[in-house]
C-alpha cells in the first residue's frame, strides 16, 4: 500500500513539475528559442486591425457571446505586441476593410480555423467541432476554439511562419517530414492532450514585436 502511495505521489509531483515547465515556457522566452519552421515570411501587420464576428452557421453549443468573448481574449493576448486591434460590437455594421470571423467549412478547409490574410477573412470550421463533440462530448471544445482563434489572429499580426517551439500558440508540432517541435522538457509533451498554449506566449509576443518594430524588415 505504501509503495503504491509513493508511486502515486511521485507521479503527481512529476506531473506538477512538467506543468511548471510548461508554465515557464509560456511566460518566458530564452535566447535562441524564437525559431520557425521556415514555412512563411513574417511581415508587419496592416494596422489597425478591425475584426467583426459573424455568428451565422455556428454550432448551437457555441453561443455567440461566448465566441465573441474568446475573440476578445485572443486580441487581449496579442495586445502586448503593440499592434492596434479592435473587435466591433456584435451586430454592428462593419467597414469593407474589417477582418471577418465567420463559420465556413469550405473556407476552413478541414481545419479548426484558417486565416486568409490577403482577403481579410478568418473561417472557423463547423465540421471539426462537430466531430470533436461526437468523439468526446466532455472535451472542452472552447479551449480548442480559443487556441485556433489566437493562432489565426496571430497571422493577421504578421506572423506568417509557424513556430518550432511546441508551447507557442503559433506552433506546429511537426513539419510533416519527420521534424518535431522543441521543448525544454521533452517528457512534458506526453503530460497533456494539448501542449500548445491557447493564448500567445512570451516568444510569440517577442516575435510579433520584432516584426512590427519601426523599420523592421520582413523575415
Amino acid at each position: 500500500m505504501r509503495r503504491w502511495l509513493f508511486v502515486a505521489l511521485a507521479a503527481l509531483v512529476a506531473g506538477h513539475a512538467r506543468a511548471d515547465v510548461r508554465d515557464e515556457e509560456i511566460a518566458s522566452c530564452r535566447p535562441g528559442e524564437i525559431v520557425t519552421w521556415g514555412d512563411g515570411v513574417d511581415h508587419a501587420a496592416s494596422a489597425p486591425l478591425v475584426f467583426v464576428y459573424e455568428p451565422a452557421g455556428a454550432p448551437p453549443w457555441f453561443a455567440r457571446a461566448a465566441v465573441y468573448a474568446e475573440i476578445q481574449k485572443a486580441l487581449q493576448g496579442w495586445a502586448p505586441c503593440g499592434v492596434a486591434a479592435t473587435l466591433l460590437p456584435l451586430g454592428q455594421a462593419a467597414p469593407a476593410s474589417a477582418i471577418r470571423i465567420f463559420w465556413s467549412d469550405a473556407e476552413a478547409r478541414g481545419n479548426a480555423a484558417l486565416a486568409n490574410v490577403p482577403m481579410r477573412r478568418l473561417a472557423i470550421g463547423v465540421a471539426v467541432f462537430q466531430l470533436l463533440r461526437q468523439r468526446n462530448p466532455n472535451y472542452p471544445a472552447e479551449d480548442t476554439l480559443q487556441m485556433a482563434l489566437s493562432h489565426e489572429i496571430g497571422h493577421f499580426h504578421g506572423l506568417m511562419a509557424h513556430s518550432r517551439r511546441c508551447v507557442d500558440v503559433m506552433s506546429y508540432y511537426n513539419d510533416g517530414h519527420g521534424g518535431q517541435c522543441s521543448l525544454r522538457d521533452p517528457a512534458a509533451l506526453r503530460s497533456r492532450i494539448e501542449y500548445r498554449a491557447s493564448l500567445p506566449t512570451a516568444c510569440d509576443i517577442a516575435r510579433c514585436r520584432a516584426v512590427n518594430a519601426p523599420g523592421a524588415a520582413a523575415r
